[in-house]
Protein backbone atom coordinates (compact mmCIF):
# COMPACT_ATOMS: atom_id res chain seq x y z
CA UNK A 1 0.00 0.00 0.00
CA UNK A 2 1.31 3.72 -0.85
CA UNK A 3 2.90 5.51 2.12
CA UNK A 4 0.94 8.73 2.82
CA UNK A 5 2.68 11.35 2.70
CA UNK A 6 2.46 15.43 3.73
CA UNK A 7 0.49 18.02 1.75
CA UNK A 8 1.03 21.41 1.68
CA UNK A 9 -1.58 24.23 2.28
CA UNK A 10 -0.23 27.34 0.81
CA UNK A 11 -3.45 29.93 2.34
CA UNK A 12 -2.09 33.41 1.60
CA UNK A 13 -2.40 34.88 -1.78
CA UNK A 14 0.78 37.09 -1.87
CA UNK A 15 3.39 33.86 -1.60
CA UNK A 16 5.22 32.87 -3.91
CA UNK A 17 6.69 29.04 -4.50
CA UNK A 18 10.05 28.76 -5.79
CA UNK A 19 12.36 26.27 -6.17
CA UNK A 20 15.72 25.53 -3.98
CA UNK A 21 18.32 22.05 -4.37
CA UNK A 22 15.36 20.21 -3.31
CA UNK A 23 12.79 22.15 -1.34
CA UNK A 24 10.16 24.19 -1.73
CA UNK A 25 10.75 27.81 -0.86
CA UNK A 26 8.23 30.27 0.41
CA UNK A 27 8.64 33.75 -0.89
CA UNK A 28 6.70 37.05 0.35
CA UNK A 29 7.84 40.13 -1.15
CA UNK A 30 10.83 38.67 -1.82
CA UNK A 31 11.70 37.44 1.77
CA UNK A 32 11.94 33.79 2.71
CA UNK A 33 9.45 32.52 4.91
CA UNK A 34 9.48 29.12 4.69
CA UNK A 35 11.69 26.40 3.26
CA UNK A 36 10.21 22.32 3.17
CA UNK A 37 11.98 19.10 1.90
CA UNK A 38 9.89 18.07 -1.22
CA UNK A 39 10.95 14.25 -0.67
CA UNK A 40 8.59 14.43 2.58
CA UNK A 41 5.35 15.61 -0.01
CA UNK A 42 2.85 14.47 -1.99
CA UNK A 43 0.84 17.17 -3.41
CA UNK A 44 0.85 21.27 -2.97
CA UNK A 45 -2.42 22.90 -2.45
CA UNK A 46 -2.01 26.50 -2.95
CA UNK A 47 -5.18 28.62 -2.06
CA UNK A 48 -6.00 32.43 -4.28
CA UNK A 49 -3.51 33.15 -6.75
CA UNK A 50 -0.06 31.98 -5.36
CA UNK A 51 2.33 31.86 -8.21
CA UNK A 52 4.90 28.89 -8.59
CA UNK A 53 8.32 29.39 -10.65
CA UNK A 54 8.51 26.75 -13.40
CA UNK A 55 11.75 25.50 -12.08
CA UNK A 56 9.38 23.93 -9.36
CA UNK A 57 6.83 22.94 -11.46
CA UNK A 58 9.13 20.93 -13.90
CA UNK A 59 10.46 19.35 -10.52
CA UNK A 60 7.28 18.77 -9.16
CA UNK A 61 6.15 16.95 -12.15
CA UNK A 62 9.22 14.53 -12.74
CA UNK A 63 8.88 13.73 -8.77
CA UNK A 64 4.74 13.16 -9.37
CA UNK A 65 4.22 15.46 -6.84
CA UNK A 66 1.12 17.71 -7.49
CA UNK A 67 0.22 21.41 -7.45
CA UNK A 68 -3.05 22.64 -7.45
CA UNK A 69 -4.66 25.80 -7.56
CA UNK A 70 -7.75 26.67 -5.58
CA UNK A 71 -9.48 30.35 -4.91
CA UNK A 72 -9.69 31.42 -1.51
CA UNK A 73 -12.97 29.80 -1.65
CA UNK A 74 -11.83 26.57 -2.66
CA UNK A 75 -13.05 26.58 -6.08
CA UNK A 76 -11.03 24.32 -8.37
CA UNK A 77 -8.80 26.35 -10.42
CA UNK A 78 -6.26 24.23 -11.78
CA UNK A 79 -3.77 20.79 -11.55
CA UNK A 80 -0.10 20.67 -12.82
CA UNK A 81 0.95 17.13 -13.20
CA UNK A 82 3.41 15.26 -14.88
CA UNK A 83 3.29 13.63 -17.84
CA UNK A 84 0.91 10.33 -17.44
CA UNK A 85 2.75 7.69 -15.86
CA UNK A 86 -0.58 5.33 -16.52
CA UNK A 87 -0.92 2.31 -18.40
CA UNK A 88 -1.99 2.77 -21.97
CA UNK A 89 -4.54 -0.70 -22.14
CA UNK A 90 -5.63 0.43 -18.86
CA UNK A 91 -6.44 3.85 -19.93
CA UNK A 92 -8.41 2.17 -23.30
CA UNK A 93 -10.42 -0.28 -21.12
CA UNK A 94 -11.40 2.70 -19.13
CA UNK A 95 -12.16 5.08 -22.47
CA UNK A 96 -14.33 1.98 -23.61
CA UNK A 97 -16.21 1.42 -20.50
CA UNK A 98 -16.85 4.92 -20.34
CA UNK A 99 -17.94 5.00 -23.76
CA UNK A 100 -20.94 2.35 -23.47
CA UNK A 101 -23.45 3.58 -21.22
CA UNK A 102 -25.04 0.15 -20.50
CA UNK A 103 -21.33 -0.94 -19.28
CA UNK A 104 -20.81 2.29 -17.48
CA UNK A 105 -24.21 1.83 -15.38
CA UNK A 106 -22.86 -1.04 -14.03
CA UNK A 107 -20.21 0.83 -12.58
CA UNK A 108 -21.97 3.81 -11.32
CA UNK A 109 -24.64 1.82 -9.55
CA UNK A 110 -21.58 0.21 -7.07
CA UNK A 111 -20.49 4.57 -6.43
CA UNK A 112 -24.12 5.03 -5.59
CA UNK A 113 -24.86 1.67 -3.44
CA UNK A 114 -21.61 2.55 -1.80
CA UNK A 115 -22.50 6.24 -1.10
CA UNK A 116 -26.33 5.34 -0.09
CA UNK A 117 -25.47 2.62 2.45
CA UNK A 118 -22.77 4.66 4.03
CA UNK A 119 -25.89 7.52 4.61
CA UNK A 120 -27.84 5.07 5.97
CA UNK A 121 -25.08 4.08 8.46
CA UNK A 122 -24.09 7.40 9.70
CA UNK A 123 -28.09 7.88 10.61
CA UNK A 124 -28.35 4.27 11.88
CA UNK A 125 -24.98 5.52 14.10
CA UNK A 126 -26.63 8.94 15.02
CA UNK A 127 -29.67 6.43 16.96
CA UNK A 128 -27.44 4.29 18.39
CA UNK A 129 -25.02 6.80 20.30
CA UNK A 130 -27.94 10.01 20.34
CA UNK A 131 -31.07 7.97 20.84
CA UNK A 132 -31.97 11.50 23.08
CA UNK A 133 -30.94 14.06 20.51
CA UNK A 134 -32.40 12.66 16.96
CA UNK A 135 -35.70 11.93 16.14
CA UNK A 136 -35.33 7.36 16.15
CA UNK A 137 -38.66 6.82 14.88
CA UNK A 138 -37.75 9.43 12.03
CA UNK A 139 -34.29 8.03 11.77
CA UNK A 140 -35.20 4.58 11.51
CA UNK A 141 -38.19 5.09 8.69
CA UNK A 142 -35.71 6.93 6.52
CA UNK A 143 -32.85 4.00 6.95
CA UNK A 144 -36.04 1.34 5.55
CA UNK A 145 -36.27 3.78 2.91
CA UNK A 146 -33.01 4.05 2.03
CA UNK A 147 -32.82 0.17 2.04
CA UNK A 148 -35.44 0.27 -0.16
CA UNK A 149 -33.42 2.78 -2.58
CA UNK A 150 -30.89 -0.07 -2.71
CA UNK A 151 -32.87 -2.47 -3.91
CA UNK A 152 -33.89 -0.49 -6.82
CA UNK A 153 -29.97 0.79 -7.60
CA UNK A 154 -28.99 -2.88 -7.42
CA UNK A 155 -31.75 -4.08 -10.48
CA UNK A 156 -31.10 -1.16 -12.58
CA UNK A 157 -29.25 -0.52 -15.56
CA UNK A 158 -30.03 2.88 -16.67
CA UNK A 159 -27.81 5.65 -15.68
CA UNK A 160 -30.55 8.42 -15.93
CA UNK A 161 -32.60 5.84 -13.85
CA UNK A 162 -29.70 5.32 -11.11
CA UNK A 163 -29.12 9.34 -11.29
CA UNK A 164 -32.83 9.94 -10.37
CA UNK A 165 -32.54 7.02 -7.38
CA UNK A 166 -29.53 8.89 -5.94
CA UNK A 167 -31.15 11.84 -6.17
CA UNK A 168 -33.98 10.62 -4.02
CA UNK A 169 -31.54 9.04 -1.23
CA UNK A 170 -29.69 12.16 -0.97
CA UNK A 171 -33.05 14.51 -0.33
CA UNK A 172 -34.02 11.87 2.36
CA UNK A 173 -30.46 11.80 4.10
CA UNK A 174 -30.67 15.38 3.63
CA UNK A 175 -33.92 15.83 5.37
CA UNK A 176 -32.36 14.38 8.84
CA UNK A 177 -29.11 16.20 8.22
CA UNK A 178 -29.79 19.02 10.54
CA UNK A 179 -30.56 16.76 13.34
CA UNK A 180 -27.00 15.83 13.37
CA UNK A 181 -25.31 19.12 14.14
CA UNK A 182 -25.72 18.41 18.19
CA UNK A 183 -23.79 22.03 19.14
CA UNK A 184 -24.02 25.56 18.47
CA UNK A 185 -27.46 24.98 16.93
CA UNK A 186 -28.72 28.85 16.91
CA UNK A 187 -25.13 29.83 14.69
CA UNK A 188 -25.20 26.66 12.20
CA UNK A 189 -27.79 24.78 10.85
CA UNK A 190 -28.62 22.85 7.26
CA UNK A 191 -32.07 23.36 5.69
CA UNK A 192 -30.76 21.78 2.22
CA UNK A 193 -27.55 22.04 0.08
CA UNK A 194 -26.58 25.04 -2.04
CA UNK A 195 -23.28 26.16 -3.08
CA UNK A 196 -22.17 28.21 -5.92
CA UNK A 197 -21.49 30.12 -3.67
CA UNK A 198 -22.77 28.73 -0.26
CA UNK A 199 -25.16 31.05 1.86
CA UNK A 200 -24.64 29.51 5.02
CA UNK A 201 -21.95 28.35 7.70
CA UNK A 202 -22.59 24.68 7.33
CA UNK A 203 -23.01 24.45 3.52
CA UNK A 204 -19.54 26.82 3.42
CA UNK A 205 -17.76 24.06 5.31
CA UNK A 206 -19.56 21.26 3.37
CA UNK A 207 -18.23 22.69 -0.30
CA UNK A 208 -14.73 22.83 1.27
CA UNK A 209 -14.39 19.70 2.31
CA UNK A 210 -15.34 18.26 -0.40
CA UNK A 211 -13.40 20.29 -2.98
CA UNK A 212 -9.97 18.95 -1.12
CA UNK A 213 -11.73 15.10 -1.06
CA UNK A 214 -11.98 16.15 -4.77
CA UNK A 215 -8.22 16.87 -5.37
CA UNK A 216 -7.50 13.72 -2.76
CA UNK A 217 -9.23 10.99 -4.93
CA UNK A 218 -8.22 13.30 -8.66
CA UNK A 219 -4.74 12.66 -7.07
CA UNK A 220 -5.17 8.77 -6.11
CA UNK A 221 -6.92 8.13 -9.59
CA UNK A 222 -3.98 9.54 -11.39
CA UNK A 223 -1.11 7.91 -9.24
CA UNK A 224 -2.64 4.44 -10.00
CA UNK A 225 -2.53 5.43 -13.76
CA UNK A 226 -6.39 5.91 -14.22
CA UNK A 227 -7.54 9.33 -16.05
CA UNK A 228 -9.55 11.24 -13.43
CA UNK A 229 -11.44 13.33 -16.09
CA UNK A 230 -13.20 10.57 -17.83
CA UNK A 231 -15.95 8.86 -15.47
CA UNK A 232 -19.13 6.79 -15.34
CA UNK A 233 -21.53 8.15 -13.34
CA UNK A 234 -20.23 11.78 -14.11
CA UNK A 235 -20.05 12.15 -17.75
CA UNK A 236 -17.49 13.94 -19.58
CA UNK A 237 -17.18 17.89 -19.46
CA UNK A 238 -14.22 19.90 -20.41
CA UNK A 239 -12.12 20.56 -16.79
CA UNK A 240 -14.46 18.26 -14.63
CA UNK A 241 -12.22 15.65 -12.95
CA UNK A 242 -15.63 13.07 -13.57
CA UNK A 243 -13.88 9.90 -12.22
CA UNK A 244 -12.83 11.63 -9.08
CA UNK A 245 -16.41 12.84 -8.30
CA UNK A 246 -17.57 9.24 -8.96
CA UNK A 247 -14.97 7.58 -6.79
CA UNK A 248 -15.88 10.54 -4.37
CA UNK A 249 -19.26 9.58 -3.88
CA UNK A 250 -19.12 6.96 -1.72
CA UNK A 251 -17.08 8.86 0.60
CA UNK A 252 -18.79 11.98 1.00
CA UNK A 253 -20.88 11.29 3.63
CA UNK A 254 -18.43 9.33 5.89
CA UNK A 255 -15.55 11.29 5.02
CA UNK A 256 -16.57 14.95 4.45
CA UNK A 257 -19.88 15.28 6.25
CA UNK A 258 -18.67 13.56 9.41
CA UNK A 259 -15.52 15.71 8.81
CA UNK A 260 -17.84 18.58 9.06
CA UNK A 261 -20.14 17.30 11.66
CA UNK A 262 -17.38 17.11 14.24
CA UNK A 263 -15.66 20.22 13.74
CA UNK A 264 -19.37 22.24 14.64
CA UNK A 265 -20.37 19.49 17.53
CA UNK A 266 -16.84 19.81 19.39
CA UNK A 267 -16.55 23.15 18.65
CA UNK A 268 -13.52 23.86 16.52
CA UNK A 269 -15.53 26.44 14.78
CA UNK A 270 -18.03 28.95 16.16
CA UNK A 271 -20.05 31.54 14.44
CA UNK A 272 -17.51 34.32 14.27
CA UNK A 273 -14.86 32.02 11.87
CA UNK A 274 -17.55 33.07 9.01
CA UNK A 275 -17.95 36.06 6.87
CA UNK A 276 -21.24 36.83 4.61
CA UNK A 277 -20.39 38.96 1.62
CA UNK A 278 -22.97 41.48 0.09
CA UNK A 279 -24.01 38.66 -2.70
CA UNK A 280 -25.19 36.47 -0.05
CA UNK A 281 -21.95 34.07 0.03
CA UNK A 282 -20.97 32.98 3.54
CA UNK A 283 -16.82 31.84 3.45
CA UNK A 284 -14.28 31.07 6.16
CA UNK A 285 -12.45 33.61 7.52
CA UNK A 286 -7.95 33.08 7.06
CA UNK A 287 -8.00 31.86 10.29
CA UNK A 288 -10.72 29.00 9.96
CA UNK A 289 -9.35 27.86 6.81
CA UNK A 290 -5.67 26.78 8.59
CA UNK A 291 -7.65 25.38 11.28
CA UNK A 292 -9.97 23.28 9.11
CA UNK A 293 -6.94 22.41 6.70
CA UNK A 294 -5.02 21.06 10.36
CA UNK A 295 -8.26 19.18 11.33
CA UNK A 296 -8.06 17.59 7.71
CA UNK A 297 -4.46 16.81 7.80
CA UNK A 298 -4.97 14.92 11.28
CA UNK A 299 -8.38 13.05 10.06
CA UNK A 300 -6.23 11.75 7.21
CA UNK A 301 -3.26 9.81 8.90
CA UNK A 302 -6.70 8.25 11.51
CA UNK A 303 -6.63 4.29 11.15
CA UNK A 304 -9.34 2.61 10.05
CA UNK A 305 -9.81 -1.47 9.06
CA UNK A 306 -10.75 -1.59 5.52
CA UNK A 307 -13.80 -2.81 4.96
CA UNK A 308 -12.93 -5.12 1.70
CA UNK A 309 -8.78 -4.95 1.80
CA UNK A 310 -9.16 -6.05 5.81
CA UNK A 311 -5.89 -3.74 6.17
CA UNK A 312 -5.71 -1.31 8.61
CA UNK A 313 -4.81 1.72 6.71
CA UNK A 314 -5.19 5.86 7.24
CA UNK A 315 -8.46 7.46 6.31
CA UNK A 316 -6.16 9.02 3.39
CA UNK A 317 -5.34 6.39 1.65
CA UNK A 318 -8.91 5.53 1.39
CA UNK A 319 -9.43 7.55 -2.19
CA UNK A 320 -6.23 5.62 -3.02
CA UNK A 321 -7.52 2.25 -2.01
CA UNK A 322 -10.19 2.49 -3.81
CA UNK A 323 -8.78 3.88 -7.24
CA UNK A 324 -6.81 0.86 -6.74
CA UNK A 325 -9.89 -1.56 -6.88
CA UNK A 326 -11.06 0.36 -9.64
CA UNK A 327 -8.00 -0.10 -11.31
CA UNK A 328 -8.15 -4.03 -10.53
CA UNK A 329 -11.34 -4.17 -12.03
CA UNK A 330 -10.81 -2.75 -14.93
CA UNK A 331 -7.85 -4.93 -15.70
CA UNK A 332 -10.55 -8.13 -15.31
CA UNK A 333 -8.70 -9.11 -11.84
CA UNK A 334 -11.75 -8.24 -10.13
CA UNK A 335 -15.52 -9.19 -11.50
CA UNK A 336 -16.96 -6.11 -9.71
CA UNK A 337 -15.88 -3.12 -8.00
CA UNK A 338 -16.42 -3.22 -4.73
CA UNK A 339 -17.67 0.30 -3.26
CA UNK A 340 -15.90 1.43 0.29
CA UNK A 341 -18.97 0.26 2.83
CA UNK A 342 -18.52 1.74 6.35
CA UNK A 343 -20.19 0.49 9.06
Amino acid sequence: MKKLLNTLFITQPDVYLSLEGDNVVLLKKQETIGRLPLHNLESIVAFGYSGASPALMGYCADQNISIIFLTMNGRFLARVTGKSRGNVILRKKQYKLSDDENESAKIAKNFILGKIFNNKWILERATRDYPLRVNISQFKEISKLLSSIMEEVRICGDLERLRGLEGQAATLYNKVFNQLILQQKDDFHFYSRNRRPPTDNVNAMLSFAYTLLANDTASALEAVGLDAYVGYLHRDRPGRASLALDVMEELRGVYADRFVLSLINKRVVNKDDFVKKENGAVIMTDEARREFLTAWQAKKQEKITHPYLGEKISWGLVPYAQALLLARFLRSDLDEYPPFLWK
